[in-house]
C-alpha cells in the first residue's frame, strides 16, 4: 500500500480564500453549499415507508439493521408526517452533524422530522460529496457553525449548513475521486475485517488454552476422573474437589490506619486507587471520612465485588482497604493465587456462580453464601504454581499478538482517514490508472 507522500500531486495550487480549507488545486473552485444543495421537505402520508437512521459510523441505514444492536425502532406512535428520503439524498441529524452523523442514502425511505434532507443540484457526484462532507475538517466547520452552548445541544440548521464552503473539482474529477475511494476504502475495510477475525480467533484460542490448562493440568497423559460437579466435568484423578467455604473464608478485619484505598476492577484486579488513576487516566472520588468502616485486604486475597458475577472474583495485588459492601476472601490453606485468579475467571465458573441465586434479576449483591455454593477443585500447590506460570506466559505471548494486530488495524484506519481527506481536498491527484487499477 503506497504512502500518501508517494501518490501524485496536482501541478499547481492556489489559495482557496477559505482559512480552514487552505490551498486547493488551481483549477478547483469553492462554492457555498446553498448553491450546491436544496432542501427537500416531502412528508409521508402513511408512515409505511422504510424507516432510516443516520450514524457517524455507518451513514444512512435502515433502522431495522440497528435494532439487532438493541436500538428501539422508534418511540413515535405513528410515522405519518416523517420526511421522505430518496436514494442519493443527503440526510443530516441536525443535533449530531458536528460528529459526522450525516450522509447520502442508498435507500428510499423516511426519517424523523427533526432531520434535514438535502438534494444535490446540477451534475455533481453524491459519492464525492459523501466523502467530503464527512471529513474531520468539515465536521469541525459544522461545529463552528452550529447553534448551542454544549455539544449535546448543538444544532446545524439549514441556513448554517448552506453557509459552509464546498470544494468543487470538475464533475469528471468528482466521479473519479469517488470511484477511487470506493475501491480503496473497500480494500482497507476488508483488510481490517481480516485482522479483526484474527483477533477474535486468538481470543477464542486463549480461552480454550486457559480452560484446558486450569481444568486438566499440563500433562496430557494424566489419568482423569469425573469430578461429580457439573460445571467442572473431568479433572486429573489426583486433584481434590471441595466446597469453596472450606478453601476460603471471609476476612472481616476493619481497615488498618495505614491502609491505602483500593479499587476492585475487572481489568486490573484489586489495586490502589492511585494506581488505577495512573493506568486509566480517570479520577476516583476518595473517601475522606469513616475509613475505619472499610474492610482490610491483604495482598493475594480475593474480593467479591458487586460485578463479580460478570467477570469472576478479583485478586488483590496490594494490601489496603476496600468498601465495606465487598466481601474479602482469604485462603484457609496454602494456594497459588495466580492459579485461582485464572480459575475464578473461567466462563464456566462464572456461569455456575450466576446460577446460585436470583441476585442478578433482583439487583442483589453477590455474597459469601453464593460463593460457598460453588465447588472448587484443588490441584497440589506445586502444580498450581506451574499451571499459573504457564498460563501467565501464554497470555503474555497471546496478548502481544492481539496488540500487534490492534495496532495494525489502527494504522489502517488512520491511513483510510488520511487517504479520504487527501483525495477530496486535492492534496493528492487521482489519475485514470488509479481508478482502473
Amino acid at each position: 500500500m503506497l504512502s500518501i507522500a508517494e501518490l501524485p500531486k496536482y501541478e499547481s495550487y492556489k489559495d482557496s480564500g477559505v482559512d480552514w480549507l487552505g490551498e486547493i488545486p488551481a483549477d478547483w473552485d469553492v462554492r457555498r453549499l446553498k448553491y450546491l444543495f436544496h432542501e427537500v421537505n416531502e412528508r409521508s402520508e402513511s408512515g409505511g415507508e422504510n424507516l432510516l437512521s443516520v450514524s457517524q459510523y455507518t451513514g444512512v441505514t435502515p433502522k431495522s439493521e440497528r435494532m439487532a444492536d438493541g436500538d428501539l425502532m422508534t418511540n413515535a406512535e405513528s410515522l405519518e408526517g416523517y420526511k421522505i428520503v430518496r436514494r442519493n439524498d443527503l440526510v443530516s441529524n441536525i443535533m449530531l452533524a458536528w460528529n459526522g452523523s450525516l450522509g447520502f442514502s442508498a435507500f428510499d425511505g423516511i426519517v424523523s422530522p427533526a432531520y434535514s434532507v438535502y438534494r444535490l443540484k446540477d451534475n455533481n457526484s453524491h459519492g464525492y460529496f459523501h466523502y467530503l462532507l464527512r471529513t474531520e475538517i468539515y465536521k469541525a466547520e459544522y461545529k463552528r457553525k452550529s447553534t448551542g452552548v454544549i455539544d449535546s445541544r448543538l444544532r446545524l440548521y439549514s441556513d448554517d449548513f448552506y453557509d459552509v464552503w464546498g470544494l468543487m473539482p470538475t464533475s469528471g474529477e468528482q466521479v473519479a475521486i469517488a470511484k477511487f475511494l470506493d475501491k480503496k476504502t473497500t480494500q482497507i475495510d476488508e483488510a481490517i475485517a481480516i485482522k479483526e477475525k484474527q483477533i477474535a480467533l486468538l481470543k477464542e484460542r486463549k480461552q480454550i488454552i486457559i480452560q484446558k490448562a486450569v481444568t486438566q493440568g499440563l500433562d496430557p497423559n494424566v489419568p482423569m476422573k469425573d469430578s461429580g460437579v457439573d460445571w467442572i466435568g473431568e479433572i486429573p484423578a489426583h486433584w481434590e474437589v471441595r466446597r469453596s467455604k472450606f478453601l476460603f473464608t471471609q476476612r472481616k478485619e476493619r481497615a488498618w490506619t495505614d491502609d491505602v484505598q483500593l479499587s476492585a476492577t475487572q481489568a486490573y484486579g484489586v489495586i490502589p486507587q492511585d494506581k488505577y488513576e495512573e493506568l486509566t487516566g480517570y479520577r476516583v472520588v476518595k473517601i475522606q471520612f469513616h475509613l475505619d468502616k472499610r474492610k482490610h485486604v491483604e495482598r493475594d486475597d480475593f474480593v467479591i465485588s458487586m460485578r463479580s458475577f460478570q467477570g469472576g472474583l478479583e485478586r488483590a495485588w496490594s494490601r489496603g482497604c476496600i468498601r465495606s459492601s465487598y466481601v474479602v476472601l482469604r485462603p484457609l490453606q496454602k494456594i497459588d493465587p495466580g492459579f485461582y485468579a485464572y480459575l475464578l475467571k473461567l466462563p464456566a465458573y462464572i456461569a455456575a456462580l450466576q446460577r446460585t441465586a436470583s441476585f442478578i434479576r433482583d439487583g442483589q449483591d453477590l455474597n459469601f453464601e453464593n460463593f460457598s455454593k460453588v465447588d472448587l477443585f484443588i490441584p497440589p500447590v506445586e502444580e498450581q504454581r506451574k499451571i499459573g506460570k504457564y498460563v501467565s506466559g501464554f497470555l503474555a505471548s497471546s496478548d502481544k499478538g492481539v496488540e500487534l494486530l490492534a495496532a495494525q488495524i489502527e494504522k489502517l484506519k488512520e491511513y483510510k482517514t488520511t487517504l479520504i481527506n487527501s483525495a477530496v481536498t486535492g492534496k493528492i491527484r487521482i489519475t485514470p490508472d488509479m481508478v482502473e487499477a
